[in-house]
């Protein structure tokens, strides 16, 4: 007969996220993992995988946690270039935030420290990526429907302009101990929907 865990799968894989997002997932071992879960390592290994498959659920976890509500800013009825000045101003902040920027985004964080030599993390951050460039291109293009932006401007083009400098701010706000640097940029990049 099989044992019940005597742990919440859920709440052990939350902690785990917190863990590998604070550390990255190089400088976590096996026995931060272990002590920081209150889990022995056979638990681990038992319900997530090893280290690299508990990250990769983690990664997976922190895109279902960011995404929804996201995705429900920028497709909120009405105006959509608000939303989408907002989601922008939004990054800024964090970025700029003392407490959010020592963390960063743990999407980009995973572009920078795995992606490079681990396809299964490149894959999860290029969907991560298409995923934002997908709400933001729908969002500018409800502006462009409803007459927010000119018909003219390339939607596509700008999401992929915006994709690409929110992840930058995240970097940037990571390194820099300045917040008015990715404030100031922010409202730069917002000059181009105008």
């Amino acid at each position: 007969m099989a044992r019940t865990k005597e742990f919440d799968p859920d709440a052990v894989l939350q902690s785990a996220l917190e863990l590998f997002w604070e550390r990255g997932y190089e400088a976590t071992s096996m026995a931060d993992l272990v002590e920081r879960l209150g889990i022995g390592r056979a638990s681990i290994y038992a319900t997530y995988g090893n280290k690299r498959d508990l990250y990769l659920k983690a990664l997976d976890r922190y895109g279902e946690l960011r995404c929804g509500p996201l995705a429900r800013e920028l497709s909120e009825p009405g105006p959509a270039l608000p939303a989408v000045r907002a989601v922008v101003r939004r990054f800024a902040a964090e970025a700029a935030d003392e407490a959010c920027r020592a963390r960063g985004c743990l999407v980009t964080n995973t572009a920078a420290e795995l992606a490079p030599h681990d396809s299964a993390a490149a894959r999860r951050v290029e969907l991560s990526w298409t995923h934002l460039e997908t709400l933001l291109h729908s969002a500018l293009l409800r502006a462009q429907a409803q007459g927010e932006l000119p018909e003219e401007r390339d939607a596509r083009a700008l999401a992929r302009m915006l994709l690409v400098f929110l992840q930058g701010l995240r970097v940037v706000g990571k390194a820099s101990s300045d917040p008015a640097l990715v404030r100031d940029a922010a409202e730069q990049a917002l000059a181009l929907l105008d």
